[in-house]
């Protein structure tokens, strides 16, 4: 019983880990584009376009407005069409991707903001064209925002990964649901609880240690 537990719980983590790095790896892949765009087309940047600035912020923000348990059962048939299915791992990696791109690009948009304007006008006195103040000025400038947005991300979606298990997602949410809340297994379900927190810890601690690096590094 005790190694069945075991291999249940090992398992339940892999699935967890896997929908975290998957759906965060597309969230950074989206989300970033997203971010640099609704930066420079704000008022005053250089690709200033107000229409199309408040219709990305419109859609981010109703990305990001929707509760995440109903997001999942809302795009159902959307997730059927991407996996063939709407239960297991590969099927709460479509919502959670979905939910975390306009949660990390709004993020990502509040570092790019907090950059020192000053920086940016220099490089265009200087001649740089748009390409080179994103690639030169703007990116750089982030790094460490973006690496401490990128944590935010992670620890979130592995709380969103333990709500994907109560509507047939895998993963350690789900594992404390069918034993905790269905079987009355209380030990297991705590198990699992642990195993999150513990995986929640090692991200933190990680994002906040490379985080720290690079803006040592920085600086």
């Amino acid at each position: 019983m005790f190694q069945e537990t075991l291999s249940q719980l090992l398992d339940s983590t892999v699935a967890t880990i896997v929908m975290v790095a998957i759906s965060g790896f597309i969230a950074f892949i989206l989300g970033l584009p997203i971010a640099i765009g609704l930066t420079v087309t704000a008022k005053g940047m250089f690709y200033e376009n107000i229409v199309i600035h408040k219709i990305f912020s419109s859609i981010v923000t109703v990305g990001r407005s929707v509760p995440f348990v109903i997001l999942m059962v809302a795009i159902i048939p959307f997730t059927r069409f991407i996996v063939g299915s709407s239960i297991g791992t590969a099927a709460a990696i479509v919502p959670l991707s979905v939910a975390a791109v306009p949660f990390f690009a709004r993020i990502v948009e509040g570092k790019f903001a907090s950059i020192n304007q000053g920086l940016i006008e220099a490089a265009q006195a200087m001649g740089c064209s748009p390409f080179q103040i994103i690639y030169k000025v703007l990116l750089p400038e982030a790094v460490p925002g973006i690496a401490n947005s990128c944590t935010i991300l992670l620890v979130s979606l592995a709380e969103y990964s333990a709500m994907a298990g109560a509507v047939g997602g895998s993963g350690l949410g789900n594992m404390a649901i069918q034993y905790g809340y269905y079987q009355f297994d209380t030990p297991v379900m705590m198990q699992a609880l642990v195993a999150l927190v513990l995986l929640v810890l090692i991200i933190q601690f990680t994002g906040d240690f490379i985080t720290r690096k690079i803006s040592h590094h920085s600086i």
